[in-house]
């Protein structure tokens, strides 16, 4: 009888088999899991390529500042920072990814740990670009676009009064506490306390330093540097303590509106409701993504020009003007979807990278150091926690979330608008920043003025 002969696969088959079969379950699930753990926002694999590159390029001194080249090196860095302070236990809950991603950098810097090219590649691609202004444009248009009309108009006619309130009680208590500690009030006023609520460097430490050296006979470098640790440690204490509110708000979500400044009103405007229903339901065509960043960039520009014509800060007319397309319902809401989208988009992928970019080229890490000495601390940190404590109940007693209107004012005493995004973003409530401009902005500007008026009175 005959019959069909099996045979037992020999080892070397089986084996192959063995590695086939590994290969097929890696190729591609295992790797599209690969692929879909991310730093940040980069993938991986990317990640991991980029970081190989930008060590060549380094090494054969390609680093130039083109956009390519500079997107690379800021994302890497900026989500490389960020994702170490969010992976730090209790650190994590005070916003420290913001803190991270601002302040490494300038560190790294300061002990030349940073490739020169990179470092000067870095410094004249974000003061050439201006790309903060973009994205502070894209971020205001944005969240304006995205409030209900009654909930916006409301909520700038009440911001006024825990700023204007709380800039004197912070201003009181910081002078009295800096008088108390030996600093005297005169020096404690004028050279801590009103620096912190000047609106950043080159909006209020600049200006301020000018008008001093005018009154006092100085010369402008002098105080400059006298004036600027307060500033950058000041803008370090509200992000910290904004990071803290926003883990508050988690435990007691009662304080907090998560972005809005206050309850919304019984009926939302349809065009509002129609917006939102269209951008939550991703029926946004890339066109129209588009038309809303150049709708930003537009306003943006017509910011500059009423700069030129009436000296209005560029952002803060930007501002104006966009609050008024919102009530004169001059932007329709399929565009208006669109701004939520392309605001979505700046927020999530440019805050690091952008944050990566001010710690390296607009933040001194010596002069931050210089201001770390017990009494200034104490001083700078009581000013600041007034100001913040006296918008939390000034805006509980005027109907508006407590822990927002708190962190509005903590961004009057942040660094100008890399400030306002580094606070915002440990805060996690980016929605803010129409909010927080005025803060920056119109609180800076009358801070500034008011103080070297007051000032030359003194003097004389």
């Amino acid at each position: 009888m005959t019959g069909t002969a099996t045979t037992s696969p020999t080892p070397a088959t089986a084996e192959s088999r063995s590695a086939e079969g590994r290969a097929a379950r890696f190729w591609p699930e295992r790797w599209w899991r690969l692929v879909d753990t991310k730093i940040g926002i980069i993938p991986l694999p990317v990640y991991l390529i980029l970081a190989i590159l930008l060590a060549v390029l380094v090494q054969e001194g390609e680093i130039k500042p083109d956009g390519p080249t500079m997107i690379a090196v800021l994302v890497m860095g900026g989500f490389t920072c960020a994702e170490i302070g969010k992976r730090i236990p209790i650190l994590r809950n005070i916003g420290a990814g913001a803190i991270f991603a601002t302040f490494i950098p300038s560190a790294l810097v300061y002990y030349a740990l940073v490739p020169p090219q990179m470092v000067k590649a870095i410094t004249d691609f974000t003061k050439f670009t201006n790309f903060l202004y973009i994205y502070i444009a894209t971020i205001i248009v944005g969240s304006i676009l995205g409030m209900d009309r009654d909930v916006l108009i409301k909520g700038f006619l009440k911001i006024f009064a825990p700023l204007a309130i709380g800039s004197v009680a912070a201003a009181l208590v910081g002078t009295l506490v800096g008088t108390l500690l030996g600093l005297g009030p005169y020096k404690t006023f004028f050279f801590i306390v009103v620096p912190i609520m000047a609106g950043g460097v080159g909006e209020g430490a600049i200006p301020l330093s000018i008008g001093y050296a005018a009154i006092l006979g100085m010369q402008q470098g002098v105080v400059f540097a006298q004036v600027l640790p307060p500033v950058m440690l000041g803008s370090l204490t509200a992000i910290i303590l904004s990071g803290t509110l926003n883990y508050i708000g988690k435990q007691y979500p009662h304080l907090t509106g998560e972005g809005r400044l206050q309850p919304d009103s019984d009926g939302i405007k349809s065009s509002d409701a129609q917006a939102k229903s269209e951008a939550a339901r991703g029926q946004i065509d890339p066109a129209t993504i588009g038309a809303a960043g150049l709708t930003a960039i537009t306003l943006y520009l017509l910011g500059v020009m009423a700069h030129h014509l009436v000296g209005l800060p560029a952002p803060v007319a930007m501002l104006f003007l966009a609050v008024f397309a919102k009530l004169a319902s001059a932007v329709s809401p399929h565009l208006q979807a669109g701004g939520f989208v392309v605001y979505k988009f700046v927020q999530v992928s440019m805050t690091y990278p952008l944050l990566f970019a001010i710690g390296v080229a607009l933040t001194p890490w010596h002069e931050l150091m210089a201001a770390f000495t017990l009494v200034n601390l104490i001083t700078i940190v009581s000013t600041v926690v007034t100001l913040m404590t006296t918008g939390f109940f000034v805006g509980r007693w005027l109907g508006m979330y407590p822990i927002e209107t708190a962190i509005v004012n903590a961004c009057h005493s942040g660094q100008g608008g890399t400030g306002d995004v580094a606070i915002l973003t440990a805060a996690n409530r980016m929605a803010l920043m129409p909010f927080a401009q005025i803060a920056t902005r119109i609180g800076g500007a009358l801070t500034v003025t008011g103080t070297i008026i007051a000032m030359k009175w003194i003097g004389a």
